[in-house]
């Protein structure tokens, strides 16, 4: 039985009921015993009690139902005194009793609003572990009662979730390389799958957001996090080519083909001087000074202004000698095949080197073993003022065909001649671009949010880049399962930037959700849903006083 209908239970049984005969002795419910007389104008009177008429001038009503009873009071109390009273009460208990009944609903509104909040706090310690995941905060919003100023009274309560999507969390390092987080704004795009089609896995159409990024790669090649979720981004091929825009990505280039090497790129600083007349075991890039009729058998290829023929296999140990290491590449053939190649250089006057390659390093005595490669002369100040290097058309390296059209290129900073210690070469750097076929081994992830594949030949390319998503209102998403958010109306549309983001390979953001602080509201939440059970057990109390009033 409600409240309400206790509250006029009393004075029900005593309006519906025939009235009693004048003199007679009844008996209450409690076992009280009661002698009525009634007044004269009442004694001859048969039937129900009835209330008198409205009185015929009224306007809200509120102020209908005061004129009411306080007409019903005086009507009753020109009959007498026992018929007025319990309607004079009655008047008062409608009166508090609506107050406290709104207590009571307003107590409950409290009671509803901390549920709804403590539900949101154990979600968020519950969660306080997931990658990625964004806590939801509870805010109260006052509902007050449209009255006169001097009437006014604290209305009731509701709460609303807030969501705090860009707040960031910690930035944890993992050792898996696929892992990415995303330092600043944005959010990874995502799919889910819907289903499959001769085996392959369909993906919706709609995008989903998330910051949860502990993707690796599964065993068709897509990059997965945690929940379940598909990676997407834009697709790129070997050759540096955007294939597809914001796709779901799959690494499909598990392998490379050879390349061969079409340039070799030379820097170095050569001595001034040739040597010294002292030659050291040990060190065999040390120079003899050739005086220039000094003899030597067979012709004088380093010699300036001789012909440049190449050195025979019986003149080796004399132009090793009279040479220093030029440091050596190994570049590679069209089928991925390595090709060592050794390089000398030859002073032939104060500021000109000639550099031999050894085209066949177990030549026979007559047999060419060391070829010349070109000749560069520097200025006085020691830079490069000629240089001219070239492979001749079909030559080979120990038997191996160097690919046709390789370049030999040194730059106006690249070659130069100064005072160094010992007349060692110094500053050596050779690099070439071609390499051998190779094989999937790693990935890594730049700030950039490209995804590069490293192979096996220790050659790297740009195969994806991520594509991160961007809005105007990211706390207006709406949150969806597995850390993912929908865009909505007022989180407007996404912009696919990188934009105000870094990337960070190899970690994962981690919950901003901080145990400490939802146990500081928890505590806050329990008491005050006590405090709204006290006003509920004092509204009730006051409620069963009011009733009583009429019994």
């Amino acid at each position: 039985m409600s409240l309400r209908t206790r509250l006029f239970q009393g004075f029900a049984e005593r309006k519906e009921t025939s009235p009693p005969v004048n003199g007679a002795l009844t008996q209450s419910r409690e076992g009280r015993r009661t002698r009525h007389f009634l007044p004269p104008a009442r004694q001859n009177r048969t039937g129900p009690w009835s209330e008198p008429a409205l009185p015929p001038t009224h306007g809200s009503p509120v102020t209908a139902r005061k004129l009411m009873w306080g007409h019903t009071f005086a009507t009753s109390k020109a009959a007498g005194t026992a018929v007025a009273r319990p309607v004079a009460v009655l008047a008062c208990v409608q009166e508090f009793g609506m107050g406290i009944f709104s207590a009571l609903q307003t107590a409950v509104a409290g009671l509803r609003a901390q549920s709804f909040a403590m539900e949101n706090v154990s979600g968020n310690v519950a969660n306080s572990q997931t990658v990625g995941y964004k806590r939801m905060d509870t805010s109260f919003v006052d509902l007050v009662i449209d009255r006169p100023l001097n009437q006014a009274i604290a209305g009731s309560v509701r709460a609303q979730s807030n969501q705090a999507i860009s707040l960031q969390g910690d930035i944890r390092p993992t050792s898996i390389p696929t892992n990415v987080a995303i330092n600043g704004s944005g959010f990874f795009s995502v799919s889910q799958i819907s289903g499959f089609s001769d085996g392959q896995p369909q993906f919706s159409e709609s995008n989903l957001f998330t910051r949860r990024g502990d993707f690796q790669l599964d065993k068709d090649g897509f990059l997965v996090n945690g929940a379940g979720m598909y990676l997407r981004g834009d697709s790129i091929n070997l050759q540096g080519l955007v294939t597809s825009t914001n796709g779901i990505l799959r690494i499909t280039d598990t392998t490379v083909p050879a390349r061969a090497t079409q340039r070799i790129e030379y820097s170095a600083v050569l001595p001034m001087t040739a040597g010294t007349n002292h030659y050291n075991n040990t060190n065999s890039d040390t120079l003899y000074d050739a005086p220039p009729n000094a003899p030597f058998g067979g012709p004088r290829t380093y010699v300036s202004g001789g012909p440049q023929t190449p050195i025979i296999g019986s003149e080796s140990a004399d132009f090793l000698n009279r040479s220093i290491s030029g440091g050596s590449v190994v570049v590679y053939n069209s089928a991925g095949a390595p090709i060592d190649v050794q390089l000398r250089w030859a002073k032939v006057d104060d500021n000109e080197w000639n550099l031999f390659y050894q085209n066949d390093a177990s030549a026979a005595p007559g047999d060419p073993m060391w070829t010349a490669l070109g000749e560069a002369t520097f200025n006085l100040d020691g830079t490069l003022a000629t240089s001219e290097f070239a492979f001749a058309a079909g030559s080979t390296i120990n038997g191996q065909a160097i690919p046709a059209g390789l370049d030999f290129a040194v730059g106006g900073s690249g070659l130069r001649q100064f005072a160094v210690p010992n007349n060692l070469i110094q500053g050596l750097s050779l690099q070439q671009d071609g390499y051998p076929a190779g094989v999937l081994q790693d990935i890594s992830v730049s700030s950039d949010g490209r995804i590069s594949g490293i192979y096996s030949n220790g050659q790297a390319f740009a195969i994806a880049r991520v594509s991160v998503a961007q809005f105007a209102a990211p706390n207006a998403l709406k949150a969806r399962d597995g850390g993912t958010f929908e865009q909505t109306i007022e989180s407007g549309q996404p912009v696919f930037s990188p934009d105000g983001a870094r990337l960070i390979g190899g970690s994962v953001e981690d919950s901003n959700a901080d145990i400490a602080e939802e146990f500081t509201k928890m505590i806050v939440t329990q008491q005050a849903y006590s405090a709204n059970t006290r006003v509920v057990t004092t509204a009730q109390q006051m409620m069963e006083a009011t009733i009583n009033m009429v019994r």
